[in-house]
């Protein structure tokens, strides 16, 4: 399994929300980029990005920090947040950036996520981000009619291959993650799920690798040192 360690952007600082509350934000370091250093002497592989302005703008107004990061770390970057159309994609990819995630996207626009994904392949992945049991979009702030279990089967059936699934209600809680819902979903998808949302303990990752998923992210654990993120690494190989 892998770990995915995560950037948030908020204004080109490393941030966190809590539960997806843009009131309740905690800077935790000015130079993104020197966090992806630590995370590379860590044992990283990848990064896992998002431009919180640009999840609740549609906008790319860290696009600068994404694309140094992506060019000087030596990791693999996933960035989501704000990527709505073709050029925003191209864009990305074209930085450097090995993973576009599309969220609002994916759920408003269904022909551009075909589009993208046929055009793409891999380099494609999608955010479900659940709340109450539905979808969210727009950086969290609305709510979409379509339930969980139904936009995740769309995507497979679509040809997504990468689902990055974030429980909101656990998100930076620091409680640990839904071991149910991911289990749920490991069992019925065939789909490379990435685990997102209060993974908070190196028990959590034990889990999460025991239920098979393909990665799981690290957050707000990493920036308050309840996980090690080195040990985390060794324990999800």
């Amino acid at each position: 399994m892998l770990i995915l360690p995560a950037i948030d952007l908020y204004e080109g600082k490393a941030v966190r929300l809590l539960k997806g509350d843009y009131a309740q934000m905690t800077v935790y370091s000015e130079r993104p980029r020197e966090v992806a250093e630590d995370f590379r002497a860590c044992g990283a592989q990848w990064i896992h990005m998002v431009d919180l302005e640009g999840a609740r703008d549609g906008s790319t107004p860290n696009f600068e920090v994404v694309a140094d990061i992506a060019r000087s770390s030596g990791l693999k970057v996933e960035i989501g947040g704000g990527i709505r159309s073709m050029q925003t994609v191209e864009q990305y990819l074209e930085a450097g950036v090995s993973r576009v995630i599309l969220g609002t996207a994916a759920v408003k626009d269904p022909a551009f996520l075909k589009e993208a994904a046929d055009r793409y392949g891999e380099r494609i992945a999608v955010g479900a981000d659940i709340k109450d049991g539905r979808i969210a979009i727009r950086g969290w702030l609305e709510t979409s009619d379509c339930t969980a279990m139904d936009f995740c089967r769309q995507m497979q059936q679509m040809g997504i291959r990468t689902l990055i699934c974030t429980d909101i209600d656990k998100d930076g809680a620091m409680k640990g993650t839904n071991h149910g819902l991911y289990r749920q979903l490991q069992e019925e998808l065939d789909l490379d799920l990435v685990a997102s949302g209060g993974v908070s303990s190196l028990e959590d990752v034990r889990r999460l690798k025991a239920e098979g998923l393909y990665g799981a992210i690290i957050g707000k654990a990493y920036y308050t040192g309840a996980v090690d993120l080195r040990e985390a690494i060794e324990v999800a190989k």
